[in-house]
This record gives structure tokens, C-alpha cells and sequence, in this order.
């Protein structure tokens, strides 16, 4: 399934970048630069109508951290239709609070991991 890059969203997403959360900037140091098991993470993607937190195609997985508005209903309800829509892309959301990040990013990192396994094992590798 193809994802949709939204250019309109360029600017917006660089803008996320240059003022990253203090938990987006924790799990950042340990998603760049292919540490997670050699997978190439981007941070702040524009994906469909939505900028995601954190994003790894080959995997096809989004993860997100959720700060602290993210308890009003408001925004879960958005948070809600953005996820339906990018999971009817084929793609998969892990969801983390920005307290989980910053209090146990051990906890955090092993789930991520945990997906990556689960993936690895489903998905057939290239064929010879």
C-alpha cells in the first residue's frame, strides 16, 4: 500500500522538529541514526493529512508520543480518526506518554523492540 506524502505539510514538520518535546528529544537519541536494530527511523513525517512523531517505513510503524493535552477529548478524538486513517494505510501506531519516555525509556525501547520482533517474524524475507 502506497503512503501518501503531503507536501503542504513540509514546513509544518520542520517547524515539530525545531521544537521537539523533551521526550520526543529522549526517544529521538536512541531511533536515529539506524540504532534500532539497523531500522531507519524519521522524526516529525508527514504521512496522508498528519504529521507523526516518529516514523520507520520499512516497518511500517508510527510511533507517537503523547503529551499531556492529549488527555483532553478534543484532541483524543482526533487522535482517535488519525489513527483509523493511517491504519487503514497499513500502517501500525505505537503510542507512548511522554512520562513513559522520560520515567522508562527501557520500557518503551522493549516494546518498540517487542513490534520489531513480532514484524520480523511475519514477514518473509527477500527470496534467493
Amino acid at each position: 500500500m502506497k503512503i501518501h506524502y503531503n507536501p503542504k505539510l513540509k514546513e509544518r514538520a520542520r517547524e515539530l522538529r525545531n521544537n521537539a518535546t523533551a521526550s520526543e528529544k529522549r526517544l529521538w537519541k536512541y531511533l536515529r541514526g539506524k540504532q534500532m536494530r539497523g531500522y531507519d527511523f524519521h522524526r516529525q513525517k508527514p504521512i496522508d493529512n498528519y504529521v507523526v512523531d516518529f516514523f520507520c517505513y520499512k516497518l511500517r510503524l508510527i510511533i507517537e508520543v503523547d503529551g499531556r493535552t492529549h488527555g483532553f477529548q478534543e484532541v483524543y478524538k482526533r487522535d482517535v480518526k488519525k489513527e483509523k486513517k493511517l491504519k487503514d494505510l497499513g500502517l501500525r501506531v505505537l503510542r507512548f506518554t511522554d512520562e513513559q519516555v522520560l520515567t522508562d525509556i527501557e520500557t518503551v525501547l522493549r516494546n518498540i523492540e517487542l513490534y520489531i520482533d513480532k514484524w520480523e517474524r511475519h514477514t518473509p524475507g527477500p527470496s534467493y
